[in-house]
């Protein structure tokens, strides 16, 4: 049995940095706006430091687990459909798509997590805790929603044959923006659910 040929790939001429320029400008001023976020929380968390160690204690550091092991896999499939893509092989497609499957995971727990929180009466109205938790929290909601467009786009661009010039561009700077938003959480991670 022979083994199905691979898909040719444009070459592009080889960069520093991958993908685009306009991208690392973007994650360098997201990274900023969350670096004034984690301030903002430390700063408040050195002030009322009772009230948000009680605070704490109502969030479960299960969940957290689970997000952080859901967007770290789907790191490992980001990884893995670049690295696919860039050898010409067919997989890239189906690890973007696990890779999505695992940021969809993320979406529903985290919803299971703030209907869990609001239930039990903590808003973000009810404590200043609060308040930064789904503030923060739900500003990288929406990351890893417009990353789910993202790796759908990117399995899109995969698939594609023949392979327009630019895919493998789009591809990594998907991916960066991908392992961004993954790095976002670890922080968020450390902040909300690891530090009592």
């Amino acid at each position: 049995m022979t083994a199905a040929p691979e898909r040719a790939r444009p070459t592009e001429p080889v960069s520093r940095f991958p993908g685009e320029a306009g991208l690392w400008v973007f994650v360098l001023g997201d990274m900023c706006a969350f670096t004034v976020f984690f301030t903002t929380f430390l700063v408040e968390r050195r002030d009322r430091h009772a009230a948000f160690s009680a605070a704490h204690t109502a969030l479960d550091p299960g969940l957290g687990l689970a997000n952080t092991l859901l967007l770290l896999t789907g790191s490992l499939f980001v990884a893995a459909g670049l690295g696919a893509h860039r050898r010409g092989g067919s997989g890239a497609p189906s690890a973007f798509g696990l890779a999505a499957l695992c940021g969809a995971a993320f979406v529903v727990d985290k919803v299971v997590e703030y209907t869990d929180l609001i239930t039990s009466g903590h808003t973000p109205y009810s404590e200043t805790f609060f308040a930064t938790f789904f503030v923060f929290t739900g500003i990288h909601l929406l990351h890893v929603l417009i990353a789910l467009v993202v790796l759908a786009v990117m399995a899109r661009a995969a698939g594609r044959t023949p392979a327009r010039p630019t895919d493998a561009r789009m591809i990594a700077s998907g991916a960066v923006y991908w392992h961004m938003v993954d790095l976002l959480w670890l922080v968020l991670f450390c902040l909300y659910y690891l530090m009592g």
